[in-house]
């Protein structure tokens, strides 16, 4: 609960004050976003744009919710308008990626010069996975994602993602079922980590290319996702990859800078960006 003396301020304009409070979920608002726009730029730009309105628009709070619900309506909002005006994607997003770098040497250099110059282009399968989880999310209707993404990854209640979203704890619950059953049969069929069958092993090939005197089943044998593939269904499969998405923030991890150079490759395959 906010300090009442600080909020109180923040109320009245006080801009210390709100900014104060703003903090507390600025990373969690930030890395949510990113999650939405898988746009490093964007991000920014809207996070800017969200306190900016935020702070002009305090004396309006109700306070039927959090300050946090109404800051990431606001934020979700400005969102929502970025990404209508784009292309959902399709779910071989990935694959189009792998194809341009593995056919641009061009790209496939940039991937080599974060990893060798970054201080966090280090490859890890767990942050690819994460990777993944917002690649596959993005092929899902807009407030189906939203829905997902808040109470999947930031444990948003459902009568908060109501406020949020402006919708029917009916309409949310059916909203989450959906994204959910689409995830895990996407995941189903494409992820080779857990499924022989599966037609991407996007996550091994570059931890063969990254991390080449790794041994391959020993990275994947860490992972909790790949030991219990085999004695779980696809919607306890989907639950452990939620998980382990939500205890990584997509900006701040130690591959934070290769991964979003993949995540760009793949948007400029499917002609969301010009070029990497």
């Amino acid at each position: 609960m906010e300090n009442q003396e600080t909020f109180n301020k923040a109320l009245n304009a006080d801009i210390n004050s709100f900014q104060i409070l703003f903090a507390g979920f600025q990373a969690q608002l930030k890395s949510y976003l990113y999650r939405l726009l898988a746009d490093r730029t964007y991000t920014e730009d809207l996070m800017h744009d969200t306190f900016i309105r935020a702070y002009d628009k305090i004396a309006t709070f109700k306070q039927d919710s959090s300050l946090k619900t109404w800051v990431f309506t606001i934020a979700t909002n400005l969102a929502y308008d970025h990404l209508k005006k784009l292309k959902r994607w399709p779910a071989d997003a990935q694959d189009q990626g792998a194809f341009l770098a593995i056919n641009n040497p061009e790209v496939g250099q940039v991937f080599r010069v974060v990893h060798q110059t970054s201080s966090t282009g280090a490859y890890e399968i767990k942050e690819h996975i994460d990777f993944c989880f917002t690649c596959i999310s993005k092929t899902l209707p807009i407030e189906n994602q939203v829905t997902l993404i808040l109470k999947d990854i930031y444990d948003f209640p459902i009568k908060e993602i109501c406020h949020i979203l402006n919708k029917t704890e009916g309409v949310i619950k059916h909203l989450l079922n959906d994204a959910r059953k689409l995830m895990s049969g996407i995941f189903e069929n494409r992820c080779a980590l857990i499924n022989k069958n599966g037609v991407c092993d996007q996550c091994s090939q570059l931890n063969g290319i990254f991390n080449p005197k790794q041994d391959q089943q020993e990275q994947r044998m860490k992972l909790k996702l790949v030991k219990e593939a085999g004695k779980k269904n696809q919607e306890e499969l989907y639950i452990l990859r939620a998980n382990l998405v939500k205890a990584i923030d997509p900006l701040n991890s130690t591959g934070t800078d290769l991964q979003d150079s993949i995540l760009r490759c793949t948007r400029t395959a499917i002609g969301e960006l010009k070029n990497i």
